[in-house]
């Protein structure tokens, strides 16, 4: 099929919606939520993450440097224009989040731990900084999953490999507790530096 000229055709919103080429099973809002909210298990808000962010996400599930069957094929059945419109779509969205699955409590060593570990690249109270996206509101499974991830090295591509030497660093119980402090912090939008 030739690319469409037609404005409502090539908005990042309505390729959100309708999967683009891939069709409906492919649309972004089937997990992520209508505004980007997450489904609040193992598909992370959208809204307010950085464009360039969400952007590299899909080229890297394109490439094959981020493992996941469904997002690979959805990355693969848009073009790098049609990513860049998806991407700017959820960056522009306001950051809301589900309510966290669970509000079992975490420690002051929790806070500690993310101070710590993560607070450099991530910003206080997880709003993100130039070097990392925001963590906070992400759902407690998806991030614990992902900390896995890089641990195994299932995920690369942060340049410098510093996701997976703070990772490898992490206990199972640190990872539990990472993913439960996380999420409930609410979400704000990216500091504008991102």
């Amino acid at each position: 099929m030739a690319p469409s000229n037609d404005r409502y055709g090539r908005s990042g919103e309505l390729i959100a919606m309708s999967g683009g080429e891939g069709g409906a099973r492919y649309a972004c809002a089937a997990c992520h939520g209508a505004r980007g909210e997450g489904n609040g298990f193992d598909a992370p808000r959208l809204a307010g993450l950085p464009a360039g962010y969400l952007q590299k996400q899909m080229e890297d599930y394109a490439a094959g440097l981020r493992p996941h069957t469904v997002m690979r094929d959805v990355a693969r059945f848009l073009d790098s224009d049609e990513r860049v419109l998806v991407a700017n779509h959820y960056a522009a969205l306001p950051p809301r989040a589900l309510a966290p699955a669970t509000t079992e409590a975490t420690t002051e060593r929790t806070a500690a731990l993310y101070a710590r570990a993560c607070q450099q690249c991530h910003g206080v109270d997880a709003v993100g900084a130039p070097s990392g996206p925001p963590l906070a509101g992400q759902p407690a499974f998806y991030t614990a999953q992902q900390l896995r991830d890089w641990q195994l090295s299932k995920r690369r591509g942060d340049g410098l490999h510093e996701m997976l030497r703070v990772a490898q660093e992490l206990q199972a119980e640190d990872i539990r507790t990472l993913g439960l402090y996380l999420a409930q912090i609410p979400p704000r939008p990216a500091p504008a530096v991102r």
